[in-house]
């Protein structure tokens, strides 16, 4: 009886010690799926994010500026467009950073110069007359903008949204960020800065003459 009690008590500690290595390796193995699934939706919003970062962006398209007729550029008109598969840009947390080798300056929306473009000549958008666009409301830290293309309106004044398909013209005066108009044979770098994504590049030298009230610089 004794010999039997004593393989009886052995085999209910082998089964104790089974039960605990079975719930030891369940609850190990729930562990591991909540981790598991955890750091698949982690990698899976990482790569959502990363990609939008890559992908999200301005392109600069073109540059054009206005000859003040005696000493150089005194206003610029940057046109630019989200790249493709662009995320929507908040202009209003947009930075255009410009520099001439001397001075640089850092500009952003200025919040109340925003207008829609009547297609016609570039001259328009370069006009004196304030009830067309009011040039004189910009200042050395600020630009403004004219919608040009915007099918679903984003693009407005409180909350300037660029999304795909959109154009716009950021507006600049450059008399007032460099202290005066950029003369000729001036070299000019600069980025446009969403907030995420990659910025648009600005390079372009100023002609040795200026032949014409309106140039293209980029």
């Amino acid at each position: 009886m004794k010999a039997r009690t004593r393989r009886g008590a052995v085999g209910i500690g082998t089964l104790i010690v089974f039960i605990a290595m079975v719930l030891v390796a369940a609850v190990a193995a729930a562990v591991l799926i909540n981790t598991s699934g955890y750091l698949q939706q982690k990698a899976s919003s990482t790569g959502r994010e990363s990609t939008e970062q890559v992908a999200s962006g301005i392109q600069v398209m073109k540059v054009s500026g206005h000859y003040d007729g005696t000493s150089g550029i005194d206003k610029l008109a940057i046109y630019v467009t989200p790249n493709a598969g662009s995320t929507g840009i908040d202009l209003k947390n947009t930075k255009i950073i410009l520099s001439n080798g001397n001075v640089q300056g850092i500009l952003e929306y200025s919040g109340g110069t925003l207008k829609t473009y009547v297609q016609g000549p570039l001259s328009d958008i370069f006009t004196t007359d304030p009830t067309v666009y009011n040039w004189s409301a910009l200042t050395s830290t600020t630009f403004g903008i004219i919608v040009v293309q915007d099918y679903d309106s984003s693009v407005q004044q409180d909350a300037p949204t660029l999304n795909q398909g959109d154009i716009v013209i950021l507006t600049i005066r450059a008399d007032q960020l460099f202290g005066s108009p950029i003369p000729v044979r001036t070299h000019i770098t600069g980025q446009v800065v969403p907030e995420f994504g990659a910025p648009g590049v600005i390079d372009f030298t100023t002609p040795s003459t200026y032949t014409s009230t309106i140039v293209d610089l980029q």
